[in-house]
């Protein structure tokens, strides 16, 4: 037996008249979710994005659901889906890149004779010049250090000196292989 309570709710689920809704739950002898299969068989409903797999997001009962909402469901399919991924991908992207961008040009890298710097230049310079010109700049920094360079990176995010200890230990350690093969 329908009872005005199960038309309510299937009406505020489905967006649909009383009318539709007692009809829907009369063919399915009162049971609500045959009532809705029911009508997406008939294409008055929907059916839900996701492929009908389990989803972890909160669930909401018909009744807190408002008529916006019910025309948003209805209105939604795969294909936006979908698209809405990739625009949030595309976004999360961008703004990573923009950050990245963002730390690159508040940070240095200094190339130095002795004490003297010889050149200081942002790290997004420098990382554009090894993803274009990368046969060209490692040899010339590696030509570099037998030429008494040395390079650091300098910057508020480098608070440790552990990349900059290693770039000492190849600076030390060109200069070394210089020295044994002047002897």
């Amino acid at each position: 037996m329908t009872t005005l309570e199960q038309v309510e709710k299937l009406c505020a689920m489905a967006n649909i008249s009383y009318e539709e809704a007692k009809a829907a739950l009369d063919a399915a002898n009162g049971d609500l979710l045959d009532a809705v299969i029911h009508l997406e068989k008939l294409g008055k409903v929907h059916a839900p994005t996701g492929g009908g797999y389990f989803s972890s997001e909160k669930t909401v009962n018909a009744s807190e659901v408002s008529y916006e909402e019910n025309n948003n469901w209805e209105k939604h399919d795969h294909n936006s889906y979908r698209e809405n991924s990739f625009k949030s991908f595309f976004k999360k992207s961008w703004k990573f890149c923009l950050k990245m961008i963002r730390k690159g040009n508040n940070n240095s890298f200094e190339v130095l004779k002795g004490e003297e710097i010889k050149a200081t230049f942002p790290i997004t310079a420098l990382a554009l010049l090894l993803i274009f010109a990368f046969w060209v700049t490692v040899p010339l920094i590696i030509i570099g250090l037998f030429f008494g360079l040395r390079y650091r990176f300098i910057g508020p995010d480098f608070g440790s000196n552990t990349i900059n200890d290693a770039m000492n230990s190849a600076a030390d350690a060109a200069q070394d292989l210089k020295k044994s093969i002047n002897i």
